[in-house]
């Protein structure tokens, strides 16, 4: 027994012998210096520490993509966070009116052309108002000045009448002695005629030849409109101004009372939608 272990031990030596000397004898195919190239052992080291030894990846390897995980935010806190500031968006979009911040635009109106005849009924209006303006400032000069002749006397009971007009209005006046009041169809002059302009109108005759205060004056008048009748009413004073004294013609003639206004509304044709205003030709 102890002689084989004795071959067998030295059959190991020869081995161990025979293995060193075939590593000491390998150098590099490229002729380097054997200290510059690391050695085997480092490269056969390295690569296990990479792969296992059946192929799979090492710890290290797994262990790469779980630390990004941790890494990342847990969901738990993404979802937590939204849900605090949900409620609060919502308030403040239900709170804020949409649009509020925006300023209004103005939008003028669109103002249509006028026809002819608007155009031709708005210059007689201006017109027509020029010349009462004119009116009223010749009986502001007239008020000033009193006329030079004395009123002529009326015996009681007398009763002078005349008929004034104005387009379609119609007035029958009565002049009668008094003290100046003034009646309308049973009214007072301030109540029949409330603006000053038409009680203006109406005291023109009397302020003229200076019969205001003497005179009392009944007038019944119909038709037309309100400056119509005012109107009237001046024309029918200063007819049956005439009738009292007939020297007084001449002024009220030069102030324009004893003309008569005949424009009246022209009626209305058959066919036609207005007195003159035809419909539109249509050939089919």
């Amino acid at each position: 027994m102890d002689d084989e272990q004795r071959k067998d031990e030295e059959t190991q030596d020869e081995g161990d012998g025979a293995a060193g000397p075939v590593s000491d004898t390998t150098s590099s195919p490229t002729g380097d210096d054997p200290a510059s190239s690391p050695p085997a052992a480092e490269a056969e080291e390295s690569q296990p520490s990479e792969k296992g030894g059946d192929g799979e990846p090492s710890e290290e390897v797994a262990e790469e993509p779980v630390a990004e995980e941790v890494t990342s935010p847990e969901p738990d806190q993404e979802i937590e966070e939204p849900a605090a500031e949900e409620p609060a968006a919502e308030e403040k979009k239900k709170d804020v009116i949409p649009g509020a911040d925006l300023e209004p635009i103005l939008v003028e109106p669109e103002q249509r052309e006028l026809s002819a005849e608007e155009r031709a009924r708005l210059e007689a209006e201006e017109e027509e108002k020029a010349r009462r303006e004119a009116e009223l400032a010749a009986a502001e000069e007239t008020d000033t000045v009193v006329a030079d002749r004395a009123p002529a006397k009326m015996e009681k009971g007398a009763r002078f009448l005349a008929t004034g007009k104005r387009k379609s209005s119609i007035a029958r006046v009565t002049l009668l002695p008094g003290k100046g009041k003034i009646t309308i169809n049973k009214r007072d002059l301030e109540e029949f005629f409330p603006r000053p302009l038409h009680q203006t109108m109406v005291k023109q005759p009397l302020v003229v030849s200076g019969y205001e205060g003497n005179v009392d004056v009944r007038v019944r008048v119909h038709g037309g409109g309100i400056s119509g009748q005012a109107g009237a009413v001046r024309h029918g004073v200063a007819r049956a101004l005439t009738e009292i004294d007939a020297e007084l013609r001449g002024d009220l003639k030069r102030r324009g009372f004893l003309t008569r206004d005949a424009r009246v509304k022209e009626r209305r044709k058959a066919g036609l939608k207005k007195a003159r205003k035809r419909p539109q030709f249509s050939k089919r």
